[in-house]
């Protein structure tokens, strides 16, 4: 930039360098470092004209960032460079991973290449690339710090987020037994999970994989764990995936066992075998087919409603109204599943209409960038669609 001074606002923008002035941080100047005294409210640029690029005032330095609004705010440097801050070195360590397998994986997701240069990231690629590593970067550090570790699925599943236009999902786990923590890993299960603990009444519509079940499985175990609820009830409709359960061996129970399986399996993710077994014969918890919930109310409860695009509309309506005190219910289905004859509406589609205007009822519905199964589930989900 050398000694020139008073730069116009496109030649900022052209050479990205800025400097907030120590007297108004909500205003960003040029500054002729020569000539430190003189006036500058003439050539200043509010925060709208440069909206993501803010170098704060530090000892006059450019290169260097300090921002108490953001510590890892983009800084333009050329068209196609900017650096970063680190927000916390050990962090960001976690984040690049051992030998830097994580940042291989952000430079080959986002077509941006990342490097350490003393305490901040230097990031070269296309404008987007830049923009989209300097959030990512800044969210991964985040992430780090409050979970304190990252896996590759974490930095995977971060760079879809970023990808989609997405936060990286930062909210606060879920604690089950065993000193477990259940975590948002999408920017819409995070939302998700922020409906399971406000609304007495969620109806969470999505794709297989999205963590729908699990995720209300695990709000319900911890509930239980904190005395906040004193039974957790399992529901699915009993309704054949295009086999029969009549040609099944043994009596009512031994056929309905295999269609419940998934959601012992999920509650067996986050409990011993031997409690889940004491809690089912102390009747705290139940698995149970939907026909089994009509004439019941339940009080102080988590019911859970799985497989809900599989239930008709006068059995929704049964299922909802045996709410009873300081219980809720969570309704999960995957409207693209629907086993029903084809003269019978969906009780989840029904719901999802009849009820959006009610506040109390939070409604999500969740997309294949949620899916968190293997990789290739998301592949397979959008080949069918």
């Amino acid at each position: 930039m050398g000694t020139s001074s008073n730069l116009r606002k496109n030649e900022v923008k052209e050479k990205g360098i800025l400097f907030v002035t120590p007297q108004n941080a909500e205003s960003v100047c040029t500054l002729d470092r020569q000539k430190r005294s003189e006036q500058l409210s003439a050539n200043c640029l509010t925060l709208s004209d440069f909206p993501y690029a803010i170098i704060p005032f530090h000892k006059w330095d450019p290169l260097r960032i300090a921002s108490p609004r953001s510590l890892a705010k983009i800084t333009p440097m050329s068209e196609n460079e900017a650096t970063a801050a680190v927000i916390d070195s050990k962090a960001l360590l976690k984040v690049f991973g051992p030998s830097d397998s994580n940042l291989r994986r952000i430079r080959e997701g986002l077509g941006v290449k990342v490097t350490l240069d003393g305490n901040k990231i230097l990031l070269r690629g296309d404008t987007e690339s830049i923009r989209r590593g300097s959030h990512l970067l800044e969210q991964l550090q985040r992430l780090a710090l409050r979970n304190g570790h990252l896996d590759a699925d974490d930095i995977q599943r971060a760079i879809s987020e970023v990808v989609h236009g997405n936060e990286v999902s930062n909210s606060k786990p879920i604690d089950v037994y065993n000193g477990k923590q259940i975590r948002a890993k999408t920017d819409g299960q995070a939302r998700y999970l922020e409906l399971l603990r406000s609304k007495a009444i969620v109806i969470c519509i999505g794709p297989a994989g999205t963590g729908k079940t699990y995720l209300a499985v695990a709000k319900a175990v911890e509930a239980l764990k904190t005395d906040v609820v004193k039974k957790i009830v399992l529901v699915r409709p009993a309704v054949e995936a295009g086999e029969s359960l009549g040609f099944l061996p043994g009596d009512l129970q031994a056929k309905i066992n295999p269609y419940l399986r998934p959601l012992f399996d999920a509650l067996a993710d986050m409990m011993d075998r031997d409690m889940l077994k004491r809690y089912m014969e102390e009747d705290r918890i139940e698995v149970i087919p939907l026909a089994y919930m009509r004439g019941r109310t339940l009080n102080n409860a988590s019911i859970i409603l799985d497989e809900a695009q599989n239930t008709t509309v006068a059995q929704m309506k049964m299922f909802l109204t045996r709410m009873g005190e300081s219980s809720t219910i969570t309704v999960c289905g995957d409207a693209t599943q629907i086993d029903l004859p084809e003269n019978k509406r969906s009780g989840l589609i029904d719901a999802r209409q009849r009820l959006k205007q009610i506040e109390a009822i939070g409604m999500l519905q969740l997309n294949r960038s949620d899916i968190v199964r293997h990789p290739l589930v998301q592949q397979i989900v959008n080949a069918y669609e």
